[in-house]
């Protein structure tokens, strides 16, 4: 027995409230907070009280020697050498997964020329390839730059040293 509803399944459907045009939130703004009534538990609002910090300490900016300190602490505590090795070994781990699956991905063979040589290759291998050279490239630029600036600074050391030694 055929049914005379065209589309059986818009029927169990049921209709949604029309969407009024979205409009954008309007931006918060601080509001006084006044205490709550001593009837329940309060919960304290501001900043975190740390032990061992005089009261008050927490909402006086730091300023001179506490400032350095802080900003030395900070520094001290950002990076070290082993986690930035750790973290340039687990980047080019991706980037050698991702070269890894290019390769496979792509295995048409294509005709290569360069510089009068021509050959085929698979084509993941002429853009690991490509890849590889650019990469040098790179290197080398950044090596020659590298070897100027420690030039220059030796430099500067050096007539630094020799003025502080003629007017010393």
């Amino acid at each position: 027995m055929a049914s005379t509803d065209p589309d059986p399944e818009a029927s169990s459907l049921t209709p949604s409230p029309p969407t009024s045009p979205r409009v954008p939130p309007e931006p918060v703004t601080s509001v006084p907070v006044t205490p709550a009534p001593a009837e329940g538990p309060t919960v304290p609002v501001g900043p975190p009280v740390v032990p061992g910090t005089p009261a008050g300490a927490a909402d006086a900016p730091a300023t001179g020697k506490e400032a350095r300190s802080v900003l030395d602490d900070a520094r001290s505590l950002s990076t070290t050498r082993a986690a930035a090795a750790w973290l340039a070994t687990a980047v080019s781990l991706v980037i050698l997964v991702l070269l890894i699956i290019l390769i496979l991905e792509n295995q048409q063979t294509v005709q290569v020329t360069y510089l009068g040589l021509e050959g085929s290759l698979p084509l993941g291998t002429a853009l690991l390839i490509a890849a590889v050279a650019g990469g040098a490239i790179v290197t080398i630029v950044g090596v020659v730059r590298l070897t100027q600036l420690r030039i220059l600074a030796r430099r500067a050391r050096r007539r630094e040293a020799a003025r502080l030694k003629v007017k010393g």
